[in-house]
């Protein structure tokens, strides 16, 4: 797993949507969607600071790292 983005959390702690969001952190509806779902592979600073601002958070509010677990091999 690694890094856990929780973006859909802080807004829905806030009540704001993503077009709000989006608007609010100049972004593309597409763009924002792909780091509130978790597929994004990297996040700028100036976004994450954009986008803490506008949801009145921190960082660590929005990621989270959770340690990967091992896959178990059946054949041991």
């Amino acid at each position: 797993m690694g890094i856990i983005v929780n973006l859909d959390v802080m807004m829905a702690k806030r009540k704001k949507g993503l077009s709000e969001l989006a608007g609010e952190v100049d972004l593309t509806l597409a763009n924002l969607s792909i780091l509130k779902n978790n597929k994004a592979k990297a996040i700028r600073f100036s976004t994450l600071d954009a986008i803490c601002k506008a949801l009145d958070c921190q960082p660590g509010d929005i990621l989270e790292y959770v340690e990967e677990e091992e896959e178990i091999d059946g054949n041991e």
